[in-house]
């Protein structure tokens, strides 16, 4: 018997749900990084995010039997490889951008990944598809209102850089789903080598005790972070790529409702536009998909 035969489900199909699923959980992730910030480097940050999950996901393969062993190594370095350093630059430019910005250039990987779709991939995305990303970055842009300074060129090129990235690893996800790699398998070797990429760059830092209250944010930031990648991965084996990409942008939306009720945030009429740009845009990316 295969166990590491992954069940499909007509919800899920064509990765929206799955998609959904995942922004939530990269928006509770990202309130408690924020949360975390103030007890914790982003070095230690990026680590403890990496290596909680790694042992989540470790403990979960081994109590249901699936196998580390995989024949497509090559391809799961290249997707784990580009991922952790989109990881580490998008921390950098949340550290150094104002946070709206920092966000806004992350979410560029959906615009990078319809190039890469185009060149790469072989493939031609509808214009549907094409108008339903524009209309999302639009209302990621009219939301987070960004801003970006003279002593901001450096970072904001290096979040450039991150989405960029991050485009290449949802690509090797897309890949890794042909080839028939589960989801458990592709995420633990991204965290492996997360965690080992993060523990070099932490060595580099101040180290911090971990206090009650921070080990508590620590354990939500690897417990959300690995129902998010398992979900997002799921989502780009299951779905058209382009469709998942325009849903990431759910994870804006509930990051703004987050930061209203956490931190009283306001939310104006601009915020609301921006939300439904971003929700237009999911509706149009999921009819696109299903031919209606």
């Amino acid at each position: 018997m295969n166990t590491d035969k992954e069940p499909s489900s007509a919800l899920f199909k064509n990765g929206a749900l799955w998609m959904l699923i995942a922004g939530f959980c990269f928006a509770c992730m990202g309130a408690l990084v924020k949360l975390g910030s103030e007890h914790f480097s982003t070095a230690e940050l990026v680590f403890y995010r990496s290596f909680i999950s790694l042992v989540i996901i470790t403990v979960t393969m081994r109590l249901n039997g699936h196998s580390f062993k995989t024949h497509y190594l090559k391809n799961h370095l290249t997707r784990s490889i580009s991922g952790t350093i989109s990881l580490m630059l998008s921390f950098y430019a949340v550290a150094k951008l104002p946070l709206a910005t920092a966000t806004t250039l992350t979410y560029t990987s959906s615009i990078f990944l319809a190039i890469l779709t185009f060149f790469v991939a072989k493939r031609r995305p509808s214009r549907h598809l094409f108008l339903s990303i524009g209309i999302g970055f639009l209302g990621v842009v009219v939301l987070l209102q960004p801003t970006i300074g003279n002593n901001h060129v450096g970072p904001f090129i290096i979040g450039l850089l991150s989405g960029f990235l991050a485009a290449i690893a949802y690509l090797n996800v897309k890949e890794l789903g042909k080839l028939g790699e589960p989801s458990w398998r592709v995420v633990f070797y991204f965290t492996l080598t997360a965690s080992f990429g993060a523990f070099l760059l932490m060595l580099t830092d101040k180290f911090h005790s971990v206090t009650g209250v921070g080990g508590l944010e620590l354990i939500g930031i690897g417990a959300s972070a690995t129902i998010a990648q398992l979900a997002l991965t799921k989502a780009y084996r299951q779905g058209q790529s382009l469709v998942v990409a325009s849903l990431a942008y759910s994870t804006v939306v509930f990051s703004v409702i987050f930061s209203a009720i956490l931190w009283n945030n306001s939310i104006n009429w601009l915020s609301y536009l921006g939300i439904l740009l971003i929700i237009c845009s999911g509706v149009i990316s999921v009819i696109a998909s299903s031919g209606k």
